[in-house]
């Protein structure tokens, strides 16, 4: 509580305080059609053997992805290889916790794909140098109407993984989800050193699942070992648009993508 997302412009000025923060209150009013933000390319989508370890890294739950896994088109300068996904959440149903919302709509969850340039051959310090080193999918997570299947979510304290032998495929989580239409802007890693290097893609449609599996988020991963706090409210709150000069990626700060 001491060192909530409120203290970061003042404890880690260097970014943290910066121009181009994430995340942000996209208002679909004021997005404008950027012709250049074609369909993308996806590699490796589709294979099931890629997810290769679940963490708790203490502040959130993160899904390490194997090598040769990347996206390329959608308006970005060149192919990008991805690294890992992980998630944001509030508290169960009751808070809402993604770090993006949509016309001031803050959706239950909300989980992000971070890529890398594949020409800086994984040089996550070289990445986030760059204006565009980075570039990330954000996904919002929301309630599917039916009916709750009972769901189990795995303990792990803080800094403990987990291999993962079941197949499964990034597409197969994205299920439902038109990766057409997105929202893209230029800002930043919404953690400290919060470095303004983050090309956002932050696609319109949610992925769907069960109230229970949301909630077992907050009532079962812990920030340390067992009985440390539940970890809640993993979210940075959102900034403010601020006036920006033309940078890689796009030249507004917020435009949406195509076919939308």
């Amino acid at each position: 509580p001491t060192c909530n997302y409120t203290t970061w412009p003042r404890i880690v000025p260097a970014f943290c305080s910066g121009t181009r923060q994430s995340p942000i209150n996209i208002k679909t009013s004021e997005a404008t059609e950027n012709p250049r933000l074609k369909p993308f390319t996806f590699y490796g989508f589709n294979r099931k053997d890629v997810l290769t370890k679940l963490e708790n890294t203490g502040r959130t739950i993160k899904v390490t992805i194997a090598s040769g896994v990347g996206v390329s088109g959608g308006g970005l300068g060149e192919r990008y290889d991805s690294l890992q996904f992980h998630l944001h959440w509030g508290n169960g149903t009751r808070v809402p916790g993604s770090e993006h919302t949509l016309n001031g709509k803050q959706f239950p969850m909300e989980l992000h794909i971070v890529n890398i340039k594949s020409s800086l051959n994984g040089d996550t310090d070289a990445a986030v140098r760059d204006p565009a080193g980075l570039a990330a999918l954000g996904f919002f997570i929301e309630v599917r109407k039916t009916v709750s299947v009972h769901s189990q979510l795995v303990y792990l304290s803080s800094g403990q993984s987990v291999d993962i032998k079941q197949p499964i495929s990034l597409n197969s989580l994205l299920g439902g989800v038109s990766l057409t239409d997105y929202f893209r802007y230029n800002g930043s890693l919404t953690t400290p050193d919060c470095n303004e290097a983050v090309v956002w893609t932050v696609f319109k449609d949610p992925i769907k699942i069960s109230a229970d599996l949301i909630n077992l988020f907050s009532t079962t991963v812990h920030i340390g070992s067992c009985p440390s706090p539940l970890m809640v409210n993993v979210f940075r709150g959102v900034q403010r648009l601020l006036p920006v000069q033309r940078s890689p990626g796009g030249s507004h700060p917020m435009c949406h993508g195509y076919n939308w």
